[in-house]
């Protein structure tokens, strides 16, 4: 590992199952119970967020909450109160603004925290860590779990390790020994399917991924490959990033019943499509957008999704209409999804000049 990066002292802060969390504490009946966030299960609504007592009968994240109730019958539903989590965040923040002004959030309950030159605790990122979770607690009677590591790859990771009201602290002389057996799961960006692959290669660990070598990485995962050699040693350059670029922006929706045909589809546009703007707009507030394609994705009833984008400089009606239409023919039966959105240029490129 570098001398440059022993010297950063990073920490990442995760929110212990937030939405319910916060529900939770509303509402202290709830206590002990198991309790998810999200759409009725009657209107094919999806868990959002779910505290540890529903997890424990595998209840999780994106699943159908009719799915959840189910496995979990004395499950108690809540309706998503995005005010009031992005208050509880906005107050979360503030405590974190004490600390150091080096913040990149990752969504409402998690960030990345830079206390590389932070004075406070003598300087000892575990200190602050822990201090920051006990803020946390007594401010808004909510747990966080954290990691403490030299860069934000294993910073991730250590804040996963002791959950929930937990805290990993992974010192740089205890890099090498950690990555070496840290499973390849544990990777930021390895999903299902990457796992899978990973597994029939006989991969396992970091240690195996290192072993490897770079080159057939690169082989195997493109431009992945050379990020994972780089994780397989517990290294990782990425800054904490005080502003997010946005890459994209989109808006979907999960209809209560099946539309049967392209033109039930096409009769749903308008709404997204006004609601996709709405939200550009709000975007654009934050940050200079520049787009670069447009996109449609749908859902058919048997749960198989397609999508379809063509290049353009600004959001159109009618091209999302060709782009849905294009997309409908490839399974041509009743449709649960739509969704809607933009790609953008980075910001520092030019703009491209529109062509309608």
């Amino acid at each position: 590992m570098l001398d440059s990066e022993k010297q950063r002292k990073i920490i990442h802060i995760d929110m212990d199952c937030f939405f319910a969390a916060v529900e939770v504490r509303e509402n202290p009946d709830l206590k002990g119970k198991p309790v998810a966030v999200g759409g009725k299960p009657n209107t094919r609504g999806v868990v959002a967020a779910c505290n540890y007592e529903a997890r424990k009968f595998g209840v999780h994240s994106a699943m159908p909450m009719s799915r959840a109730h189910k496995l979990c019958p004395e499950l108690i539903t809540t309706p998503v109160n995005m005010p009031l989590y992005k208050s509880v965040s906005s107050e979360i923040h503030g405590i974190f603004h004490q600390y150091t002004d080096l913040i990149e959030p990752l969504s409402l309950d998690e960030a990345y925290l830079d206390v590389s030159d932070c004075r406070r605790c003598n300087g000892s990122a575990t200190l602050i860590a822990e201090e920051i979770r006990r803020k946390i607690f007594h401010s808004q009677k909510l747990t966080a779990s954290a990691g403490v590591a030299p860069n934000k790859f294993l910073a991730k990771v250590a804040s996963d390790w002791n959950k929930p009201d937990g805290q990993k602290v992974i010192t740089p002389d205890e890099v090498d020994d950690f990555v070496k057996t840290l499973p390849v799961t544990a990777i930021s960006g390895v999903g299902k399917v990457t796992a899978r692959k990973m597994h029939k290669l006989g991969l396992q660990s970091c240690d195996d991924l290192k072993m490897l070598g770079l080159e057939k990485l690169q082989f195997y995962f493109g431009s992945f490959g050379e990020s994972l050699y780089l994780y397989s040693q517990g290294i990782d350059y990425r800054p904490v990033k005080i502003r997010q670029i946005r890459k994209s922006l989109s808006v979907e929706d999960t209809f209560a019943h099946d539309l049967p045909d392209l033109q039930a589809c096409l009769g749903e546009l308008p709404a997204i499509y006004s609601e996709l703007l709405k939200r550009l707009e709000r975007a654009r507030e934050k940050q200079r957008l520049n787009p670069k394609a447009l996109f449609v994705k749908i859902r058919f009833n048997d749960f198989v999704t397609t999508s379809m984008q063509m290049p353009a400089s600004a959001p159109h009606k009618k091209a999302y209409s060709y782009l849905l239409t294009q997309a409908w023919q490839r399974g041509k039966r009743p449709v649960r999804l739509i969704g809607i959105g933009l790609q953008f240029f980075p910001p520092d490129l030019p703009e491209q000049l529109s062509l309608f």
